[in-house]
C-alpha cells in the first residue's frame, strides 16, 4: 500500500511556479507540512491563498536558491515552524535565450550553474545531517530529459542537469546506509514558464502535445509514497508522442 503523506514535513525549494508550486500544491492536499520557497514572494503568498482555499495550509518563505547562507537559514526555518524534514524536493532552474556557446559569458554560465546545480548542493548539504540522525529522509531533484541526452536547450543548461544527475546519484550511494534516499526526475516537455525563454517556442501543434506541471508532480508524489524498502534512483517523464 502506498505510505501516507499526512503530517509529513516537505520542503519544496522553487515553488513559485511550474512543477514546484504544483507538487508544494499536491504535498498539501495530502495532508503533508509544506514549507514553499522561491525567491518571488508574491507568487508564494498567491500559492499560499490558493492552498488556504481548498481547505489545506502551508508555509512560504522567500529566499534564493543559489545562496548558500539562504538555504541554511530555510533548512532551519521549516525545522523550527514543521519538524523534522522527511522530503525535500528540489524543483529550482533557469534557462536563457542565448544559450548557445558562441552568446554565453562567464556572467550567464555562472547565474545557469548556481541556480540549477549549485542550489541543490547547499539545500542538500543542510538537510542532510538531522536526515542522517534520523536515519530517514528523501531527497528528490527535478532535472531534465536534457541530462540525460543532448538537446538545444544550451551547453550550461545541459551541463548543470546532467551534474544534477551525477550529484544525485553520488549521495545516493553515499547515504543509503544512512537510510536516505534520492529520486533525479527528468521531465520531457513540459508546458511552463521557462519556454518563455528559448530562442524559438515549440509551435501550437507541440504544445498541445506537451505535458501539464501537475503531470511531473504527481509523479514525485508517486515516488515519495513509496515505502522506506524502496528507492527509485531516476525516473524519465516524458509526453506520449515521443
Amino acid at each position: 500500500m502506498p505510505v501516507s503523506l499526512r503530517d509529513k514535513v516537505v520542503l519544496v525549494v522553487g515553488a513559485s511556479s511550474g512543477i514546484g508550486r504544483a507538487a508544494a500544491k499536491l504535498f498539501a492536499c495530502e495532508g503533508a507540512r509544506v514549507m514553499a520557497a522561491a525567491r518571488r514572494e508574491n507568487r508564494l503568498l498567491e500559492l499560499r491563498e490558493e492552498v488556504r482555499g481548498h481547505g489545506h495550509s502551508i508555509e512560504v518563505h522567500a529566499c534564493d536558491a543559489s545562496n548558500a547562507a539562504d538555504m541554511q537559514q530555510l533548512a532551519e526555518l521549516t525545522r523550527e515552524k514543521l519538524g523534522r524534514i522527511d522530503f525535500m524536493v528540489y524543483v529550482s532552474g533557469i534557462n536563457v535565450t542565448n544559450r548557445a556557446m558562441s552568446l554565453l559569458d562567464v556572467e550567464t554560465w555562472d547565474k545557469m550553474v548556481n541556480v540549477n546545480l549549485n542550489g541543490a548542493f547547499y539545500i542538500t548539504q543542510a538537510v542532510l545531517p538531522e536526515m542522517r540522525d534520523a536515519r530517514s529522509g528523501y531527497l528528490m531533484y527535478v532535472s531534465s530529459i536534457s541530462g540525460l541526452q543532448p538537446d538545444v536547450s544550451g551547453a550550461a543548461y545541459q551541463a548543470a542537469k546532467r551534474g544534477l544527475l551525477g550529484f544525485a546519484h553520488a549521495v545516493r550511494l553515499e547515504e543509503k546506509e544512512n537510510g536516505i534516499r534520492t529520486c533525479v526526475i527528468c521531465p520531457g516537455l513540459v508546458d511552463t514558464e521557462i519556454l518563455d525563454n528559448r530562442p524559438v517556442k515549440p509551435g501550437a501543434e507541440i504544445m498541445q502535445h506537451a505535458m501539464q506541471s501537475e503531470d511531473i508532480a504527481e509523479a514525485i508524489l508517486a515516488v515519495a509514497r513509496l515505502p522506506e524498502r524502496a528507492v527509485v534512483p531516476e525516473i524519465q517523464v516524458l509526453p506520449t508522442y515521443l
